[in-house]
């Protein structure tokens, strides 16, 4: 019993810290100069991959290997058939208006790398390093990227109220307490749910792997989730956009280069013939929202979240 009470309990802290997280996200980018959508690929995107992270160090350590990469691997499929998909399917975003090119290629370039790496595995101390690498260099980009936004804007005056949630007087010490309780709310929600989850999947003898890639991973996208929920609810769909291309990048190079610093990850031959693929072609899926700039509409959420329906029952058969 007190397992479906962790799942609830950790449900309900997910979604007020998501919501916490997109106001303070917002409302920084607001008085750093910053588009919204460069916070959602940093700020946003690393503390809701926080239990990725917590939770594939931890594996590793516990040898549970399978665990972490399934975890990450899961997560950034779950990211995007499913994390884009309910919002879109609720409500519907407008991402016509969003500018995500850049970022988007960096998100298909660090798959291509971590399919490539995993390829020669397992996993390693130097496979980590060449991975935290790649995530140095996204950083220093975005930060380039920052800089010269925040150069153009002293020449161009923005309106405020074009950033939805925005509050141009809201103070520093509150848009920091938005963000800390989003931060730290957001990891302990995920692993109140993830623990009772694990536990109720336990009694149904479901695999180490297999847990890591379906519950584990949709467990940890719920920060995600709750977070772009939010930010459709809000009207605000470079958050949302920027907030899952963020998290993608950052659980490829960033949580895995970690956790491999931990110790060996050895790579399941399935993961090579399916999930790696899989995770692969749904961040294909959505060039066109990117690139012709295509609102994805109700219509489209029901097929992204579709398609995770039928590759989540494909693990589970």
């Amino acid at each position: 019993m007190m397992d479906w009470v962790y799942v609830a309990l950790g449900l309900v802290i997910l979604l007020l810290a998501g919501d916490a997280l997109v106001k303070g996200a917002v409302n920084l980018s607001l008085r750093l100069g910053v588009p919204a959508l460069i916070v959602s690929l940093t700020i946003v995107a690393f503390g809701t991959s926080a239990p990725e992270l917590l939770i594939s160090i931890n594996a590793v350590l516990d040898d549970a290997p399978g665990i972490a990469l399934g975890n990450v691997v899961g997560s950034n499929t779950a990211n995007i058939l499913l994390v884009l998909g309910i919002p879109a399917m609720m409500k519907g975003l407008a991402t016509s208006g969003c500018d995500t090119r850049h970022s988007y290629l960096l998100m298909i370039l660090a798959s291509i790398a971590f399919i490539g790496l995993c390829f020669t595995g397992p996993l390693t101390w130097m496979h980590g390093l060449l991975l935290l690498a790649g995530l140095t260099f996204m950083l220093v980009d975005q930060g380039r990227r920052a800089h010269n936004h925040r150069n153009a804007a002293a020449l161009v005056t923005e309106d405020p109220e074009e950033l939805e949630g925005a509050d141009p007087s809201l103070p520093g010490w509150r848009i920091a307490l938005l963000l800390v309780l989003g931060l730290i709310g957001l990891p302990l929600g995920a692993d109140l749910l993830v623990d009772g989850g694990i536990n109720i999947a336990r009694r149904f003898g479901i695999s180490e792997t297999v847990i890591g890639l379906t519950l584990i991973a949709i467990g940890t996208s719920l920060p995600e989730l709750a977070t772009t929920v939010m930010a459709a609810m809000r009207n605000k769909a470079e958050v949302a956009l920027g907030n899952v291309i963020g998290s993608n990048i950052f659980n490829l190079l960033g949580i895995i280069g970690v956790a491999s610093l931990f110790g060996t990850i050895p790579v399941d031959p399935e993961f090579l013939h399916l999930d790696l693929w899989v995770m692969l072609a749904a961040s294909v899926l959505i060039a066109p929202f990117v690139f012709l700039k295509w609102n994805l509409t109700r219509g489209w959420g029901v097929l992204l979240t579709l398609i995770y329906l039928v590759y989540l029952s494909i693990l589970l058969a």
